[in-house]
């Protein structure tokens, strides 16, 4: 399969310099992170994030990313899949921890894709956590999601 572009698709508005820009943070993720392989980043809503979690997960409440990779072990050769995010979350999550929005956005999009290449930091005894460090600090970024949960 050919390389190709992360696709980013927003169903909440944003101002057309912040959606170039974060389809760029995406691009450059998926040529230094994903070496090629495509995914989708769904920016959305709290409700399509419920609807998602409860359909999908069982879970009757909103997330802020959500990720669904489209075959198992990141040598799949349609692309490593789909992750939605909640553009409401990760404005409240901005606020909370001191940081814009799109600071957010990018942290929640590499935490995503990390899942999409098959990580868990719920039973990885925290390679993704010190996966998703390192990328954070190369690509200057705040405090990531598995961090977060570690304070």
């Amino acid at each position: 399969m050919e390389d190709a572009d992360p696709a980013v698709i927003f169903r909440r508005p944003l101002p057309p310099a912040r959606r170039r820009a974060l389809q760029a943070f995406a691009q450059r993720l998926g040529r230094e992170l994903a070496r090629g392989r495509p995914f989708l980043c769904l920016i959305t809503g709290d409700r399509e994030l419920r609807r998602l979690n409860r359909r999908f997960l069982g879970k009757d409440y909103p997330t802020d990313v959500l990720s669904f990779p489209w075959a198992e072990g990141p040598d799949a050769e349609a692309g490593l899949g789909e992750m939605a995010i909640s553009l409401e979350r990760a404005r409240r999550q901005a606020r909370r921890f001191g940081h814009s929005t799109d600071q957010e956005l990018r942290v929640l999009m590499l935490h995503g894709l990390l899942h999409l290449l098959g990580m868990d930091h719920t039973r990885d005894r925290g390679r993704m956590a010190r996966l998703e460090a390192r990328w954070r600090r190369r690509l200057e970024m705040p405090a990531g999601l598995t961090e977060r949960v570690r304070r």
